[in-house]
């Protein structure tokens, strides 16, 4: 049924509309998290021809200086969370179509043979981020899970294709925590562990420079935010749903989900914001009537 409703949204002229007059004076973030090679291609090519595809300096650049730093209409920046290790195959795309990503990784699973605790057989993972992080924890460890096992095949990107990719130009290499828990389920101590020691092991392991961080599952609050400036972070991006401009907070940068989408009617709507805020429309119209 999605799928039907994505095409006649794309036909209807609605993303058309969305991209060549709300869109062209602003910037989009666009976030995906392990897409196969066939479906980047398709969107990337998509992306290309009605997009200016810039990089997240770009984009941080022009907030400081916008005199020197002038974006070009329809901007569009490309991230990925988590560090997957099918991140690594889109290298030699990404490098033929001249793209610029940035990835957000999790510092205790890439380069490693630990597994994300969202990923496990038998996880309930959209139950599982609404209790306390001890919790959710010890539920793991009953079916089995535990987020230090070396296991026998990987989930995550390698040393070796982390050094691949940080010489590559087009690659910016981020944080998304040290093992990817709900921050807002966490103690104080835990959550800035996560999100200050990723940024450390990033940096000194991998000889990165670490500014940017992506909240996990996009939970944050006012706490997460003062962390995320105390560690030293200049920017952090959320998955609220939205459009960006050079006035927005640089702590709570919006970004439309496309799902790892092989339906390029999803990846049109999607990236639009048609489809987001479709969805913002309906939830508030919910809220409305329950009150």
């Amino acid at each position: 049924m999605h799928q039907l409703l994505f095409k006649i949204l794309r036909y209807s002229g609605l993303p058309f509309l969305f991209r060549e007059v709300v869109q062209r004076p602003r910037v989009t973030i666009v976030m995906m998290h392990d897409i196969s090679l066939p479906a980047a291609r398709q969107a990337f090519s998509y992306w290309k021809r009605h997009y200016n595809i810039i990089s997240m300096q770009d984009y941080l650049n022009a907030c400081k200086d916008e005199s020197v730093h002038r974006l070009p209409p329809k901007p569009l920046v490309l991230t990925f969370d988590d560090g997957h290790k099918g991140n690594f195959e889109l290298l030699p795309l990404i490098e033929e179509l001249e793209i610029p990503i940035t990835i957000f990784l999790c510092s205790d699973i890439v380069g490693t043979n630990r597994h994300f605790w969202f990923l496990h057989e038998g996880c309930d993972a959209d139950n599982l981020k609404r209790v306390p992080n001890d919790e959710r924890k010890k539920q793991l460890a009953k079916i089995g899970f535990s987020e230090t096992e070396e296991y026998s095949v990987r989930q995550a990107l390698s040393g070796n294709e982390i050094a691949k990719m940080k010489r590559s130009t087009l690659i910016n290499l981020q944080s998304h925590t040290r093992f990817h828990p709900i921050l807002t389920q966490c103690a104080d101590r835990k959550a800035f562990d996560e999100i200050n020691t990723s940024k450390e092991t990033l940096e000194k392991r991998y000889s990165l420079n670490i500014t940017g961080f992506a909240y996990p599952n996009g939970n944050y609050g006012t706490r997460e935010i003062e962390m995320v400036k105390e560690a030293g972070y200049k920017y952090a991006l959320t998955t609220n749903p939205g459009f960006n401009s050079l006035q927005t907070d640089l702590f709570e940068l919006k970004r439309f989900s496309v799902n790892d989408s092989t339906n390029l009617n999803e990846i049109v709507v999607k990236t639009s914001g048609v489809w987001g805020i479709m969805k913002s429309i309906v939830r508030m119209k919910s809220s409305i009537n329950d009150s």
